[in-house]
């Protein structure tokens, strides 16, 4: 029986971890589905771009291009340093169980998991931030767009 309760008890020290996948998760959806629009947007400019080579929208087209191009480089590190937290709290999880079944004094590693996944999940939501400000300080609306008639 006491073998059941020290199981039951590494469960409950792997819930905590458990909810911070679940974070993790949102956040990759988040973050992906951001790439996944600006991709959409750099294709579509792209085309427009070939189209309009000699008229005035052309700067216009590229620098906006640009700024796509980086947010999609910082919307790609995000969703490594996020994958990356996330394969830590797993192994964070498995070292729990690990270290409960097999009676190993893994407390240290346990540890330097959790603080490699914190890092990992700061950076990610840093270059997260560094993406949503650059797409809304960029983000402009033509003047001729905003004129009423």
């Amino acid at each position: 029986m006491n073998a059941l309760s020290d199981i039951a008890h590494t469960i409950q020290l792997s819930v905590a971890p458990v909810f911070l996948l679940a974070g993790i998760g949102a956040l990759l959806n988040v973050v992906t589905s951001r790439l996944g629009r600006a991709v959409d947007r750099a294709r579509t400019l792209e085309g427009k771009l070939l189209a309009a080579l000699d008229g005035s929208d052309a700067p216009r087209i590229r620098n906006e291009l640009g700024v796509l191009d980086r947010r999609m480089v910082l919307a790609q590190r995000s969703i490594f340093l996020f994958s990356f937290s996330a394969l830590l709290v797993c192994v964070l999880v498995a070292a729990l169980f690990i270290t409960d079944l097999a009676n190993l004094q893994l407390g240290a590693l346990v540890g330097f998991l959790f603080i490699g996944a914190m890092i990992a999940l700061i950076g990610g939501l840093s270059f997260f931030i560094t993406e949503v400000t650059l797409a809304t300080r960029t983000l402009r609306v033509r003047a001729e767009l905003l004129m009423k008639d």
